[in-house]
């Protein structure tokens, strides 16, 4: 795979030699499972480079929780919440690689200024668009037809101009479809669409099956189970499975009791093709990916001394 590249020059983890951990960080009140827990900036700056101390590649960070009922909040708040955060990350990790999870397109351009150094967007793009020339190119993908013309995305007009990498998620307003995959993947190619008409290159673009996202628990399971299918599609893939709804229900156990379940998905995610990981344990998770991505390997699995190492965050 080609290599992807930070705005600010950040050192990348390469893409393909071994799955990439990235640590969750909310920075808010209220997200499902650890609304709170690093709320403040000092606490949010401890509990990132304790991930990285764990074997973190990346921190995600997020200021607006994205859980079923939560409230949207003003895209001034978000940044109020999250700038603080990367700038004293980065003034204490200058090499960590650093994402922001945000669907706004202003949010995204304070952070990567502030130093963030990819996009995690959970509407693929889309945020802001009027959605109906997008249900018409999904339509017309799906029918294998031209696509209409597709209105400018702020947010890939920001990570164009940036030179900044972005995970483009699949998410929808509703769990009705009447044709999962076809519809599915359509929806995911417009968003594919929408950044190459921004200008971003192929290089630079991840994909997000969206588990959670816009789907009931038998589409999550569903996308998990043919991931291959998003990895056919040519991009990179993250999976963020993590404390997921979808886990309890299959498990009947609540948010703090899902690491089992987690582990799971992430090892079969592996296996279907999936690049980086999506977690809020890296201690836990960390070895579980390990021994997932040895097993990918087989015969091609390295001697000790020569497998790829994190680079160091200092």
């Amino acid at each position: 795979m080609s290599s992807w590249t930070s705005p600010h020059h950040t050192p990348l983890p390469a893409i393909g030699s071994r799955t990439l951990l990235m640590g969750i960080l909310n920075v808010t009140p209220d997200s499902f499972s650890d609304g709170g827990d690093c709320f403040a900036p000092d606490l949010a700056v401890e509990g990132a480079a304790q991930m990285v101390s764990q074997g973190a590649d990346l921190i995600d960070i997020g200021g607006e929780s994205t859980r079923p009922g939560s409230l949207p909040i003003s895209a001034e708040e978000e940044a109020a919440r999250i700038l603080p955060v990367i700038r004293q990350l980065k003034h204490k990790l200058p090499r960590l690689p650093i994402s922001v999870d945000t669907y706004k397109a202003d949010v995204a351009a304070a952070a990567i200024e502030a130093g963030a150094d990819m996009i995690n967007d959970v509407w693929g793009l889309k945020f802001g668009l009027d959605p109906a020339p997008l249900a018409l190119a999904a339509d017309a993908i799906a029918r294998s037809q031209p696509i209409p013309d597709l209105p400018v995305s702020p947010m890939g007009r920001v990570a164009a101009a940036q030179a900044c990498p972005v995970i483009l998620m699949h998410n929808r307003s509703t769990r009705d479809y009447h044709d999962f995959w076809p519809q599915f993947l359509a929806e995911l190619q417009v968003s594919l669409h929408l950044a190459r008409a921004a200008g971003i290159p192929d290089r630079q673009i991840w994909l997000d099956p969206g588990f959670g996202f816009g789907k009931g628990p038998a589409h999550n399971l569903e996308a998990l189970k043919h991931l291959d299918r998003v990895a056919a599609l040519g991009f990179p893939i993250l999976l963020g499975t993590s404390r997921k709804s979808t886990l309890g229900l299959v498990l009947d156990r609540p948010v703090d009791q899902r690491q089992e379940g987690t582990a799971a998905t992430l090892v079969w995610g592996v296996a279907k093709g999936c690049q980086m990981v999506r977690i809020h344990e890296v201690a836990a998770m960390q070895p579980f990916i390990r021994m997932a991505d040895a097993i990918h390997q087989g015969v091609n699995f390295p001697p000790p001394d020569s497998r790829p190492q994190p680079a160091p965050r200092c």
